[in-house]
C-alpha cells in the first residue's frame, strides 16, 4: 500500500472514530428521573338534591418554590430541598387544582364543574392561594403537609362570598420517596374532602 494511500486511510478511520465519540456525547447523562404521581382516593358520592351552581375552580396560585415539580422536604425547621431524582408528574399547583375538580364531579351535588380554562360561564370561582405543600420531619417522621387559603367569589360581580384556611396532614409510613408521596395523597384527600364540604355548606346556605 502507498504512503499517500495509507495516509488517506488513518484519515478516514480518524473521523470515524470522531464521529463515534461525537454521537456518544448527544446520549442523556444521568438516570432520569422517577415521575410521582398525586395518589388520589375517590370521594364519595353525596346524598341530597344538586345545587344549581357552576363551579370554577382556578388553578392555585402559589410562590415560586411551589410552582414547578419538584417533590420538596423540610428536614430541619427552616430549610427546605428536594427529594434527588424525584419529580411530581406536573407543576404543583396544576395537580390540586384537577385533583378538586376531580373529588368535587366524583362527590356531584353541584351543577357543574369547571377549570380555569373552560370558555363556559361559572356562577362562583374557588379562589386558592398555595402556602405549604412539602413534607416535614415531625418526632423524626415525615409528614406531608398541605395549607392553603380558599374564597369563594360570585363571578358576575366579583363579591367575596366566604374564606378559610385550610391545612391537612399526613403521616408516611417510611423515608422513601414512594412512602412520602402516599402520604401527600392523603393528605390531598383529606384538604380536598373539607374544601368540598365547605364549598357545598357554603353555596347551599346563599
Amino acid at each position: 500500500m502507498s504512503r499517500c494511500r495509507r495516509h488517506a486511510w488513518r484519515s478516514l478511520l480518524l473521523m470515524a472514530l470522531l464521529a463515534t465519540l461525537s454521537a456518544c456525547t448527544l446520549l442523556p447523562e444521568g438516570s432520569p428521573a422517577s415521575i410521582h404521581l398525586l395518589p388520589a382516593a375517590e370521594q364519595p358520592r353525596a346524598d341530597g338534591p344538586t345545587l344549581p351552581t357552576t363551579l370554577r375552580i382556578e388553578t392555585p396560585h402559589a410562590p415560586t418554590l411551589l410552582t414547578g415539580t419538584r417533590i420538596l422536604v423540610m428536614p430541619e425547621p427552616h430549610r427546605l430541598q428536594a427529594y434527588e431524582g424525584a419529580r411530581w408528574s406536573d407543576r404543583t399547583p396544576l395537580l390540586l387544582r384537577d385533583r378538586f375538580i376531580e373529588g368535587f364531579r366524583q362527590r356531584g351535588r353541584l351543577a357543574a364543574t369547571l377549570d380555569d380554562n373552560s370558555p363556559l360561564a361559572a356562577d362562583v370561582a374557588l379562589v386558592t392561594d398555595l402556602r405549604v405543600f412539602h413534607s416535614e420531619y415531625i418526632a423524626g417522621e415525615p409528614v406531608a403537609v398541605i395549607r392553603l387559603d380558599a374564597s369563594l367569589v360570585d363571578e358576575r360581580d366579583r363579591r367575596l362570598l366566604a374564606t378559610r384556611r385550610f391545612e391537612a396532614q399526613a403521616a408516611s409510613t417510611g423515608t422513601a420517596v414512594t412512602r412520602v408521596v402516599e402520604a401527600f395523597g392523603r393528605a390531598g384527600d383529606s384538604l380536598t374532602a373539607e374544601l368540598i364540604d365547605w364549598t357545598h355548606d357554603t353555596l347551599g346556605n346563599r
